[in-house]
């Protein structure tokens, strides 16, 4: 299965309990013909990882085939860790610390969790013109703008994955992640935002293969470390208009 833990020495917890997938309520039927072929899913609770890849799996086939909306689906996912196609063995510090998945998605190892939004993007990336690197950059786009709703200046870094947030005297900490699929000229994965998770689990990794020493000062930072008090649904209310200006 594309989903398998990685092979390597630990896998977490095999005791820690799975977590009932959240109920999911569609924000959009299926769009009449004067509508937006737009549906987003939102998911209150926490939504286990092999089901989230799954149906985001069926939903990408359904598009192509052309029985289905595009879709743009947030949630939350239990404590874990994701290896993308380029991840790194040596990157994962703490084998034994969290479950490990194959993630299928371009990118290394990152780390999702309570209090992370994520925000998966199901488009047919062919009908949109089919340009990969334009749509990587409004993926980004969509994240800044959905931060400057709450006063905070996210930004590029050329050769560093993510967006970054500038905290004086040369420091930069990573405040959200993306990683991209495109099956069929349709897209899957997408974005995960730092709202208020536990960002000790990012020491159990290198995040997206980016080492933080003397010399580069990266970090890890969140809405909440910010000094943000924002709820998922201030959250989510944030992305869905993002999402309109930068999508259509």
């Amino acid at each position: 299965m594309l989903i398998s833990p990685l092979p390597y020495p630990g896998r977490g917890n095999s005791k820690s309990p799975v977590p009932k997938q959240a109920e999911s309520t569609p924000g959009m039927a299926l769009p009449q013909p004067d509508e937006p072929a737009l549906e987003w899913r939102i998911s209150a609770g926490l939504v286990d990882y092999p089901t989230a890849l799954a149906e985001m799996e069926a939903r990408a086939a359904a598009i192509h085939a052309g029985t289905a909306a595009e879709q743009v689906w947030l949630l939350e996912h239990p404590a874990l860790y994701t290896a993308g196609t380029s991840a790194r063995p040596e990157d994962l510090l703490l084998p034994d610390a969290l479950p490990v998945y194959r993630a299928g998605r371009g990118g290394q190892l990152t780390y999702h969790g309570p209090g992370q939004r994520i925000g998966y993007v199901m488009l047919d990336l062919k009908a949109r013109g089919g340009d990969l690197r334009r749509y990587v950059h409004d993926l980004e786009e969509w994240i800044i703008r959905t931060l400057a709703r709450f006063g905070v200046k996210a930004e590029r870094r050329e050769g560093r994955i993510g967006i970054w947030v500038a905290q004086g005297d040369g420091r930069e900490d990573k405040i959200a992640a993306l990683g991209v699929r495109v099956r069929h000229g349709v897209t899957f994965h997408g974005i995960a935002i730092n709202r208020h998770p536990n960002l000790t689990h990012f020491e159990g990794i290198v995040p997206c293969g980016i080492k933080e020493s003397a010399a580069q000062p990266f970090g890890v930072t969140s809405l909440a470390r910010l000094g943000k008090n924002v709820t998922q649904a201030e959250l989510d209310a944030a992305m869905q208009a993002a999402f309109g200006e930068v999508f259509g």
